[in-house]
Formats: structure tokens, C-alpha cells, sequence
């Protein structure tokens, strides 16, 4: 009746007793507070909603819903991760499968190597700990890997228009894989272009083997020719193509997915790239997972080897590091405190434990070099200063505190940025200040036709964050082609307008919750793994990812925006 605008006040109390009801007996977080607002407007609105339900006279104005949680919003794919984490509580683990494989492909991938957006934003912390999302994700694709691999191999794209339309991608990294991927499921005929002779970018030569072995991250890549895909080897852009040729040979479409793969120097006296003993971050993973653990080549290292960085890529060079051979100390220098580093908590823990010798609050001055080789690098001690506009406290060297530390190999890894051969002539794009293209928020570059997503776009990201671009910038594409022009997203809109006013941390009405620790994932012994590559996390069993999933409190929250009419 109040839709038909033919209500009585009877009918909104009615309304008002059953939502209280839902919000007092509800188990769940979006039972919990699902109701609030419309308690909230009849309480405070009444005379609005006598108007508009009781005095039919105008048309109702649009509304738009939204239904999110802190971890989705927190994911920069916007994966619903209640919902698979349901799906494994009730044992329909293809079905979980199913929710991920809507956003990327490489599940089994992010379940190993993936930042945990989503645990840094569970509400679970308030009670005990983070819901282990990322190893869910990781026991769910692991236990339907043969199911998801028959299926895709089974898989038979639906007759579309687009079937006849030509995309091709550059970059076989993470971002061009999420693009090629939700294109060829949208009907396109797809070619990858890879400057490399393996696929997966950063994740197949940066990462090493004890955190993704690679053999899982090829099943994952292998999807894109099982939906119809090809990807062309050792092609690289400016050197074997040109964004002209690809238009002329009839693509309609290219996208750019070229990741940062150049490291960044350390830029104090005597460095020099092709000094004995000295290799960027970047470059020493990739000879190690390239030349060393793939083909077996010989890959020497001296017995003392100091790491510059703190993030992620350090702790995957010093811990690399320590397992190879000859190797006896491995030091990691970093100039904030180890609170500061932005490495995943657990790598930092990980390194620790298997003997990384940490270094604080130091900072390199110059390198040590006699008779062209490296002998060590002088350090000097820092100390943190007042917060700076970027959250970050700021730091400053303590004088007359240098020391020299004696080391036969020395690994910056404090970032990577892309290199401008990459684009080739680059005929038509713009690019920013910081060197990555310019494109505007649909991801087209500066050249119609032309779209971009990932690192290339904005600098070094996760794994996730550029699997996001991939799928967004697919989605121009599709409207691009089909259309001629982009389709407005509510979604997208929806998901800024809730990001802007911060609500998802709010208290709802809590019914008590009992503590339930996480499950503990087992990992090799310290003394064991560091001296072989093979991996380190072990999978939980499906026991245990049934208590694991039994933890997530489904924190779902309803928005609803009321637009002009």
C-alpha cells in the first residue's frame, strides 16, 4: 500500500515493529543494521513520509542501493568476500570459486602473494583477529583447482558482435591478464604482446618460488588461451611492434599493461650498476627465478650481502638471498624504524625468523669499492623526526655516526619506476611528472583508442591494485567499442561516496560475539626452509577452513543514495 501510495500511519508503525524486531534478533552484522536508517526516517521524517506515501501527488525520486562491507570496500577489486567466505562455510567451494573468478583469474595467485587490504579493514580485530581471508581464498582455489581448470578448458565464449573485434594487450603482467581476461569473456578475440618469454610480470620474476611457486601462478595464466586467447613471446613494444601497426593490422583496441621492472638507485658516491656485486632488487630476482631456479644456472653470491629497502621486494631479495648458496649473513638496511616499513607484517616476521640481520633507522652514504669490486658501504644512523603532511614521520641523519659494514654484495630495493623504452615511439600519449601515462578515469591514454591500467599508470602497485585496472579498464573497452562512449557505473559512484563519508567501521547493535582465534597456518621450520626454495606456508585442511570461515562476522552494510529527479 505505501508503494501504491494508498498507506495509513497503521502501516508504518507495522513497518516500524517488524524492523525492530530485524535489528534486535538478527545474528549478523547486516541484519543488525540493515534497519537502522529507516528507523531513522520514520522517527525524524514523518511528516516527509505522510506526504509522500499517504498524498500521492509527484513521482518517487530515483534510488540508488548499495550493498558493501569493510572488506570489500577495502579490496581494491571490490571482491565480495562474505559471500565466498559463506560459500565455504556451507561447503560449496565452486561456488566460492565462482564469486572471485567473477573480478580476476589468478585466485590461487593473490591467495598466496596478496597484501590483505581486506584483513587490515575486518572488523573481527575489534574482538581478536582479522578473519585469515587471504588463506580462504587460498584453500578454495587450491581445492578446486582440477574443477576450475576442466571447466575453462570446457568453456565456449557466447556468439557476440564482439567475437569479430581484435584487442590487443601489452604486457602479460597481472593488469594485462585481468584485461585479456574479462575481454575474452565478453566475447573479443584477444592478443597478449610480451616483451619477456614468461608470462605474469612482476608476480612470474619478482616474487620468489617459496611464496608462489610458479608452477600454480602458469595454471592461472593457462586460463587466457583455454577461453581463446593468444600470447605472443619475446615481443616487445618499440622494438617488434608499434601502437600504429596494431590499429593498421585491425585491432580495434590496444591496451598497455608494461609493469615498472627498473629499479631505482641509492644515488651516493661510487654506485654503478655494472659494479661486481652490485644488482637492483628487480634485476637480482629476476636472474634468480629466470637463471637460477628455472634453468639451474650457476648464480654467485659472496658470503656477506646487505639489502637496501623496506618493503616487499626487500624482504623477498633478503630472504632469496639467504638460501643461496655461499651465502652466510644477510643484512637488511632501512633508514625509518622497523615499525615504518611497509613490507607485509608477516614477511618481516618471516625474515626474522630466519636469521635477516635488521639494520634501523641507518641509512647508506657511499659504497666501499677496491679494485672495482665491492667491499662494503658505509652507513650512517637516523633518527625520526615530527609527522609530515604525508602520515609519515619525517627523518634526518645523526652526525658524525657513520660506520662501515663490510659486505660482497649489495641489492637496493627502495622502488622501481617504469622505463620510457617501454612505449616505444609513444606517438600520442601524454605522460604525468612521475613518467607513468596520463589517462583520464575510464583509463583511456591521451590517443583514442589507446587505454592503460597498472603500474604504467600508477607506478609500483600490488598484485590486487593492478588486477583492478585490468578489469576496470576491460570494462572501457567493452563500452568503447560497443557503444562509442562510457556507460555511467552507480556502483563506482556508490563506492566513492561511502569511501567519502567513512562508515564502514561504524558500531552497528552488536550481539556479543565469541572469541575465536584464527587458524594457524603451518609453515616450514626456520632452520629447514631457509637454505631451499620450496614453499613455505603449508594449506589448511578443510576442517579448518570451515572454523576459519565460521569466524567472519558478514559485516554487510545497505547505503542507499535518493538522486534528483
Amino acid at each position: 500500500s505505501l508503494v501504491d501510495r494508498t498507506g495509513s500511519l497503521d502501516d508504518l508503525i507495522e513497518i516500524t515493529t517488524i524492523a525492530e524486531q530485524v535489528r534486535e534478533t538478527s545474528l549478523c552484522g547486516l541484519g543488525q543494521t540493515a534497519t537502522v536508517p529507516l528507523l531513522e526516517i520514520i522517527n525524524n521524517f514523518v511528516d516527509v513520509l505522510e506526504q509522500e506515501f499517504f498524498e500521492p501527488s509527484t513521482p518517487p525520486q530515483p534510488v540508488n542501493s548499495y550493498v558493501s562491507a569493510p572488506c570489500i570496500e577495502a579490496c581494491p577489486s571490490k571482491v565480495d568476500v562474505p559471500k565466498y567466505i559463506d560459500y565455504i562455510r556451507d561447503g560449496k567451494f565452486t561456488h566460492s570459486m565462482g564469486v572471485i573468478l567473477q573480478k580476476y583469474p589468478m585466485v590461487a595467485t593473490c591467495g598466496r602473494v596478496c597484501v590483505r587490504f581486506c584483513e587490515q579493514a575486518c572488523r573481527r580485530t575489534q574482538i581478536d583477529e582479522a578473519v585469515g581471508i587471504k588463506t580462504l581464498k587460498r584453500f578454495v582455489a587450491d581445492h578446486e583447482r582440477e574443477v576450475i581448470n576442466d571447466w575453462f578448458s570446457a568453456y565456449k565464449p557466447a556468439q557476440t558482435e564482439n567475437k569479430n573485434l581484435k584487442v590487443a594487450v601489452i604486457g602479460a603482467g597481472p593488469a594485462g591478464i585481468s584485461a585479456a581476461y574479462h575481454l575474452l569473456l565478453k566475447g573479443y578475440h584477444v592478443d597478449m604482446y610480451e616483451k619477456k618469454t614468461v608470462p605474469g610480470g612482476m608476480a612470474a620474476t619478482g616474487i620468489p618460488e617459496y611464496r608462489l611457486p610458479k608452477k600454480i601462478l602458469s595454471q592461472e595464466i593457462g586460463i587466457i588461451e583455454k577461453l581463446g586467447g593468444k600470447i605472443h613471446y619475446d615481443k616487445a613494444l618499440g622494438r617488434d611492434i608499434e601502437i600504429d601497426s596494431l590499429f593498421t593490422d585491425g585491432y580495434k583496441a590496444v591496451f598497455l599493461g608494461v609493469g615498472c621492472h627498473k629499479g631505482k638507485s641509492l644515488n651516493i658516491p661510487y654506485e654503478d650498476p655494472a659494479l661486481v656485486g652490485y644488482d637492483f632488487g628487480v634485476d637480482f630476482l629476476l636472474r634468480l627465478n629466470r637463471d637460477y631456479i628455472d634453468q639451474g644456472l650457476p648464480m654467485t653470491m659472496g658470503k656477506k650481502v646487505v639489502v637496501v629497502g623496506g618493503g616487499n621486494v626487500a624482504m623477498d631479495c633478503a630472504r632469496s638471498a639467504l638460501r643461496m648458496d655461499g651465502v652466510e649473513e644477510v643484512h637488511l638496511v632501512y633508514r625509518r624504524s622497523e615499525k615504518e616499513m611497509p613490507a607485509d607484517h608477516e614477511e618481516i616476521e618471516a625474515a626474522h625468523d630466519e636469521g635477516v640481520i635488521f639494520h634501523e633507522l641507518t641509512n647508506p652514504t657511499k659504497l666501499i669499492v677496491e679494485e672495482g669490486r665491492l667491499t662494503g658501504v658505509e652507513l650512517i644512523r637516523m633518527q625520526l623526526g615530527e609527522i609530515g603532511k604525508s602520515g609519515r614521520r619525517s627523518v634526518s641523519s645523526i652526525d658524525d655516526s657513520e660506520f662501515i659494514l663490510a659486505c660482497d654484495n649489495i641489492i637496493p630495493a627502495i622502488g622501481q619506476e617504469v622505463e620510457s623504452a617501454s612505449f616505444g615511439s609513444a606517438a600520442g600519449l601524454d605522460f604525468t611528472r612521475w613518467g607513468t601515462l596520463d589517462v583520464t578515469d575510464n583509463l583511456m591514454t591521451s590517443r583514442r583508442g589507446v587505454f592503460a591500467g597498472g603500474d604504467c599508470v600508477r607506478g609500483p602497485a600490488t598484485l590486487v591494485q593492478a588486477m583492478e585496472q585490468g578489469e576496470k579498464a576491460a570494462r572501457s573497452i567493452d563500452d568503447y567499442l560497443s557503444l562509442g562512449r562510457f556507460r555511467f557505473n552507480p556502483d563506482e559512484r556508490m563506492a566513492q561516496l561511502v569511501e567519502g563519508v567513512q562508515p564502514m567501521m561504524s558500531d552497528g547493535v552488536e550481539i556479543p560475539v565469541e572469541h575465536l582465534y584464527r587458524v594457524k597456518v603451518q609453515e616450514l621450520d626456520p632452520e629447514i626452509r631457509k637454505k631451499i626454495f620450496e614453499e613455505v606456508e603449508k594449506p589448511i585442511s578443510v576442517d579448518q577452513a570451515y572454523d576459519e570461515a565460521n569466524r567472519c562476522m558478514r559485516c554487510y552494510r545497505v547505503y542507499s543514495a535518493i538522486t534528483e529527479r
